[in-house]
């Protein structure tokens, strides 16, 4: 649906196109903020459209007196449509879904046989690579996996997609609660550097300029280590991810 059929299929309330022309500005601040975060080939303009429909509908469906702002919850409305739009695209070729699993899976070898964290340099000599080429792996695979960490191969649905969306199931929610255990104790098993990437990245909500400038390395460096420590989630979930 198009920002035009959106305002076409909701009736007005009272306000609504005062608070639509007043935010309007919300919606692109939010979507640069956003795309600062995301790979070149995600286009601002298509943020700005889906966002438009997240306000659209905050308009539409605010109530004053519930104890926030109008600001506030379209900021939410906005930012959560442009999510939605992004998690339906896959900006990745299956090469970079391949070359993601097969960096994974070296990891998870090196790992095996020296018993310690594997690095830049014994991941590629594992997959045979030079270290310049695994770099451009990583970072690769950092653009298909932002919004997905428990994606699936090859394009088909997340983990998180496959959970059951009706009803209560016992099974399923214990099964969930077992998946983000798994998680949680994956990031906190990663090196400290690794891990401070992601903090300032998902918590922070810094972009990768600002994580280099936190850490005195470039922003090339804070790119790699935030798709190391991708690849190496990806590698400590391997049994989730079916």
């Amino acid at each position: 649906m198009n920002g035009v059929q959106a305002y076409a299929s909701v009736a007005p309330q009272p306000n609504f196109d005062a608070l639509v022309r007043r935010h309007a500005d919300l919606v692109k601040r939010i979507a640069y903020h956003l795309a600062g975060r995301l790979p070149p080939q995600v286009e601002v303009g298509d943020l700005v459209q889906s966002g438009m429909i997240g306000l659209l509908e905050a308009a539409q469906h605010f109530t004053a007196g519930r104890g926030a702002t109008f600001e506030t919850y379209a900021g939410i409305r906005i930012r959560g449509a442009m999510l939605d739009a992004l998690r339906k695209l896959d900006w990745a070729p299956r090469s970079v879904h391949r070359k993601a699993r097969a960096a994974a899976t070296a990891m998870r070898a090196v790992e095996a046989r020296t018993g310690r964290e594997a690095s830049d340099a014994d991941v590629a000599a594992q997959l045979g690579v030079g270290l310049d080429e695994y770099h451009g792996i990583l970072q690769d695979a950092l653009g298909c996996q932002l919004l997905r960490l428990n994606d699936a191969d090859d394009g088909e649905d997340s983990t998180l997609d496959r959970l059951p969306h009706e009803g209560p199931d016992p099974q399923g929610e214990a099964v969930d609660e077992a998946r983000r255990e798994a998680v949680i104790a994956a990031i906190q098993a990663l090196p400290e550097r690794e891990r401070l990437v992601l903090s300032l990245y998902y918590e922070q909500e810094l972009n990768l300029k600002e994580i280099g400038a936190v850490l005195k390395v470039t922003e090339s460096r804070a790119c790699q280590l935030h798709g190391q420590a991708l690849v190496r989630l990806k590698a400590s979930l391997a049994e989730w991810r079916g």
